[in-house]
């Protein structure tokens, strides 16, 4: 399982999945720009209210715009969101990896090569310097890129210890249905991938069909599969990154002071989701410690036993589940950071 699907999969248990009919198209109201934005982030949740933020800053501009949210994944899964984007039944979205890759798979760089980044900050650096690249690939499939973040570190939560990468062999890993390179991605590792749809993981973990599940803290607690996994591996495996999307059509269609009002915005929305999902992942992890959660810390020896275990994985994403030139730009840049760092001391 990609790290992204993650999101996805517990927006399902905390929303209802039924996509919403759009029939309106965007419109012109009394001199008012209607822009309708699709999430599968919670409503009330501080991703959402982040969103809200940005919408009101677009009510203080001449003509006006009013941002409508759909959260909870009202408007279906992500590829569904996009789909729905390209016909114009939505200008705005924030997707995570799973479905900006849906529009340019150069945004799995970012996540889908777990182990590479030892800090959210390498994360964040890697993300600042492959922006560029990866907003001009959207361009090119009629999409503009307001912003890019993340949620945090994803962490494995279990029925039983994992705690080294023999425990993982050993259990039934939930993994998103119908990602055939992925399953076999993980087979080649010795896992055992159980293609499963996000709606079953509770019941999975209930009936014993899956053992394990890779998931970020504040949604493992919504969902509480601590109930069941209570154990969790304090290991960082990949930050859980997403973006906000606007259609370039109707990016287009917007003058320079509402594109500046719009870029603006949705920069603060992105960083105050990052700055807040720190605090929440923090509170999240301590919420479930006291109703039971066992964690595991990770010490630096098993840290590199993890990361030998995993090098041996990197040729076979790159250029298969990670574009070719991406990937070698996020390494490029993680070595020259840690070089960076090396020289300083």
């Amino acid at each position: 399982m990609t790290p992204s699907t993650v999101l996805f999969a517990l927006a399902s248990f905390v929303a209802a999945s039924a996509p919403i009919s759009v029939s309106e198209p965007p419109a012109e109201a009394l001199g008012e720009t209607k822009l309708r934005l699709a999430t599968i982030a919670p409503k009330d949740s501080s991703v959402h209210r982040a969103l809200q933020e940005m919408g009101e800053a677009w009510k203080g501009i001449d003509p006006p715009m009013k941002l409508l949210i759909h959260s909870d994944g009202s408007m279906g899964g992500e590829a569904d969101v996009v789909k729905k984007m390209r016909v114009g039944q939505l200008q705005a979205a924030l997707l995570t990896v799973t479905g900006l890759s849906e529009i340019d798979p150069s945004v799995t760089a970012l996540q889908n090569m777990p182990l590479l980044y030892r800090t959210l900050d390498e994360a964040a650096a890697v993300r600042v310097k492959l922006e560029p690249m990866i907003r001009e690939r959207m361009r090119a499939q009629g999409f503009e890129l307001l912003f890019l973040g993340d949620l945090g570190w994803v962490h494995f939560f279990s029925v039983k210890p994992v705690v080294r990468p023999d425990d993982l062999k050993k259990v039934k890993l939930f993994t998103w249905t119908g990602d055939v390179k992925q399953v076999d991605l993980m087979k080649s590792m010795g896992l055992n991938p159980v293609p499963l749809e996000p709606t079953d993981i509770l019941v999975g973990l209930q009936t014993g069909l899956v053992d394990a599940v890779p998931m970020v803290p504040f949604f493992a607690q919504i969902a509480q599969l601590h109930d069941k996994a209570k154990y969790m591996l304090e290991l960082d495996w990949a930050p859980l990154v997403g973006g906000g999307v606007m259609t370039k059509k109707c990016w287009d269609e917007l003058d320079d002071a509402h594109k500046a009002l719009v870029l603006r915005s949705a920069g603060k929305a992105g960083e105050k989701i990052i700055t807040q999902n720190r605090i929440e992942a923090r509170q999240s992890i301590e919420a479930m410690q006291k109703k039971g959660l066992i964690v595991t810390p990770v010490t630096p020896e098993l840290a590199d036993e993890w990361r030998r275990f995993m090098e041996p994985v990197y040729p076979k994403l790159r250029g298969n589940l990670v574009p070719a030139e991406l990937f070698d730009a996020a390494v490029k840049t993680v070595e020259a950071l840690r070089t960076g760092a090396e020289a300083k001391r």
